[in-house]
């Protein structure tokens, strides 16, 4: 007869924790759960759900960037990312361009600059994934790839915010396909500025995930789950199968090589 000693299973030296691992999957939970209440409700409930998702995915991203690649890195990312998206969509607003003749809504809560200040917090909910994906299929063309996946994630964000009134252009010459609410202008924009704030990050955040940080599983269901919702929401909620085809088939194209190399490339 022998005595066992039970002794705790620990992790081990330089692993995430189990304890934050969970409170990082909970937090995108969290995000993701919100979007799917987005083509349910309606109303009041409705706007403030669409500021909740906005804060709730860039902190989900901003939590990832932190246990992935540590403080300097989250915090570099965040102040650059803020700044230029309020600096660039507030030049947007005075000046027409790089986006074209837009304005925004009361809808969306404070503004800063007549800039809601949500807005900024939309691209920092995405340059953290869309970078990390540059960064392990694009080498010297990262700020390239990052610039064409923001613009592309734009072809489901724009049409859906305009339908519910909470910004407007004034279109008066071509149009993204499937939908004329929004000039082609916007597009090229994004993707300048895209590749101007992917390439910067790029520079000056630090390239190395920190030993034992938390792995891509979380970010990567994130931009697969942006991809699902936005071709099935347009599809079957919001009654735009253009849409569907059209910014699926190119966020779809752009993100392919990314899940093919992490699914059956290097490690």
């Amino acid at each position: 007869m022998s005595i066992r000693h039970y002794t705790p299973r620990r992790r081990r030296h330089g692993q995430l924790s189990p304890r934050a691992n969970s409170f990082l999957i909970s937090v995108v939970a969290i995000a993701i759960f919100l979007q799917i209440l987005y083509p349910l409700v309606n109303g009041e409930f409705l706007r403030l759900l669409t500021i909740n998702v906005v804060y709730w995915g860039a902190g989900a991203m901003l939590l990832h960037a932190l246990l992935a690649y540590g403080v300097r890195y989250a915090f570099t990312y965040f102040l650059f990312t803020f700044f230029f998206a309020l600096i660039i969509e507030h030049i947007g607003v005075l000046t027409q361009w790089p986006f074209g003749d837009y304005s925004y809504s009361s809808d969306l809560g404070l503004k800063i600059f007549e800039v809601p200040l949500v807005v900024p917090f939309a691209w920092i909910m995405m340059a953290h994934p869309v970078m990390s994906a540059a960064r392990r299929i694009a080498g010297h063309w990262v700020f390239l790839y990052g610039g064409v996946a923001l613009a592309a994630w734009d072809l489901f964000l724009d049409p859906l915010m305009v339908a519910e009134g909470r910004w407007s252009w004034n279109v008066t010459g071509a149009h993204v396909p499937f939908q004329p609410e929004i000039p082609l202008s916007n597009t090229f924009g994004w993707l300048l500025c895209g590749m101007f704030l992917i390439g910067a990050l790029h520079l000056i955040t630090p390239r190395e995930k920190k030993k034992g940080g938390a792995t891509f599983a979380t970010t990567d269901a994130f931009m697969l789950w942006t991809l699902f919702s936005g071709f099935v929401g347009n599809l079957f909620f919001f009654h735009r199968p253009g849409i569907a085809l059209f910014a699926g088939a190119i966020f779809g194209a752009v993100l392919a090589p990314y899940f093919f190399n992490r699914w059956l490339g290097r490690p």
